[in-house]
């Protein structure tokens, strides 16, 4: 019989292993752990929400006309006929639960999430087709404090992954519906005075998401873009002090940013502040992590009008700007040098662990290459567990440390 092919891991995702210094599966479980304390300490629910939801969730919020929903979507009909699609982003699934499972009532609802999401675009550096995010949100609070809230709290979350030194907040203001409605007019004469000059893709743009062309990649583009009138002509007095207030929280909170008037939102139910957190640290993929203010989305989901705001954040990329070594040392690694002792170096694995200490044994092979084996794996104490002039003998050493001096002094207790 023919040797079968061994089936390839599928284009854009990765495996992972932990373990060792360099282990970017332990950088990933650190920039999860940091998040899920970061987040208790400013009140933070977790909330789970299906990895799959009907097409309509992503495709009414995201917008038909977004890349997103046209072109990355994993699409596709299950055995009983419905359109299913794996999350894309956590936004759309966590409103739709507000709004399904009656979470208006614990309004305003602080609530955080992290796990995988699924796009179907041209893997690149810190970008995969299955990718990882952590998420936060506060939904039912329409005072520009709840975005002080969750800027402060990104801070902080980058400053304690040591990831901060070269990132900068960029700000910007889509202002109050009427504000972002006379300056959408205005681009858009701006752009039809322009349309020879636009690129293919935004000349489609701009009979659909025409905000969109101001943050385009494309050189043709840049010219009229960078033209292009900016929204403080536009703001309403109501929009130009709810801008003001998000600032002045900043400020107040110590959180250093800068004005970038042509970060965009190209959805009409954005409101208010939009922001990224860039670093020129990762080439191309700079922003680290992104968010703004949602006011018209839950409605748009056939909710009541919600007031949101909210961010995500690629762990993969945090996870590539984090530094240190990552690696694993045990506790406590006991080489069994006699296998007759092996029921005393099943409780001294016990006893460890219940006591809260890390441990791991070395009890195959041969009996005799079992203390070297275990001198070579990572650990603050090493155990040997032999006989001695015809008794049981425990021989403990450690790295002089506190908690292998802990360790120690339990595994000299085990008789």
């Amino acid at each position: 019989m023919a040797r079968q092919e061994t089936p390839r891991p599928v284009r854009g995702t990765q495996d992972m292993l932990g373990g060792t210094a360099d282990a970017f599966a332990e950088r990933f479980a650190h920039v999860a752990a940091t998040f899920d304390r970061v987040r208790r300490l400013y009140g933070f629910q977790r909330v789970e929400v299906p990895v799959f939801e009907q097409t309509a969730v992503f495709a009414r919020s995201l917008g038909e006309s977004t890349d997103v929903v046209s072109k990355e979507m994993y699409t596709f009909d299950d055995r009983g006929g419905d359109s299913i699609t794996l999350r894309p982003e956590f936004t759309a699934g966590i409103s739709r639960a507000y709004i399904t499972e009656g979470w208006q009532q614990y309004a305003p609802l602080k609530v955080a999430t992290h796990g995988p999401l699924f796009r179907y675009e041209r893997p690149q550096k810190g970008r995969f087709r299955q990718f990882h995010q952590l998420d936060a949100e506060i939904i039912g609070a329409a005072e520009p404090g709840a975005d002080v809230e969750l800027l402060v709290m990104a801070d902080q979350l980058l400053k304690e992954l040591g990831v901060s030194d070269g990132v900068t907040l960029t700000l910007n203001t889509l202002g109050d519906a009427p504000s972002r409605e006379a300056w959408r007019a205005a681009l858009i004469a701006h752009f039809e005075a322009h349309r020879g000059a636009l690129s293919e893709e935004s000349v489609e743009r701009l009979a659909k998401n025409p905000l969109r062309i101001l943050d385009s990649k494309d050189p043709r583009d840049r010219p009229v873009a960078d033209s292009a009138p900016d929204i403080d002509a536009y703001l309403t007095d109501e929009a130009r002090g709810f801008f003001e207030k998000v600032t002045a929280g900043l400020d107040a909170a110590g959180v250093a940013w800068e004005r970038n008037a042509r970060l965009v939102r190209g959805l009409d139910y954005y409101r208010h502040t939009a922001f990224e957190f860039v670093t020129d640290r990762l080439g191309a993929q700079g922003t680290v992590l992104g968010g703004g203010r949602y006011d018209g989305l839950i409605e748009n989901l056939g909710g009541p009008s919600t007031p949101a705001v909210g961010w995500a954040a690629g762990i993969e990329r945090l996870a590539m700007l984090v530094e240190g070594d990552f690696s694993q040392k045990l506790d406590v690694i006991i080489a069994l040098e006699d296998d007759a002792l092996t029921a005393m170096a099943i409780r001294a694995l016990k006893t460890l662990r219940n006591g809260g200490f890390s441990a791991d044994i070395v009890a195959s092979g041969s009996p005799r290459k079992r203390f070297d084996k275990a001198a070579k794996i990572a650990a603050h104490v090493l155990l040997s567990i032999s006989h001695r002039d015809g008794q049981a003998h425990l021989n403990a050493r450690g790295d002089g440390t506190e908690r292998a001096l802990q360790a120690e002094a339990l595994a000299r207790s085990i008789g």
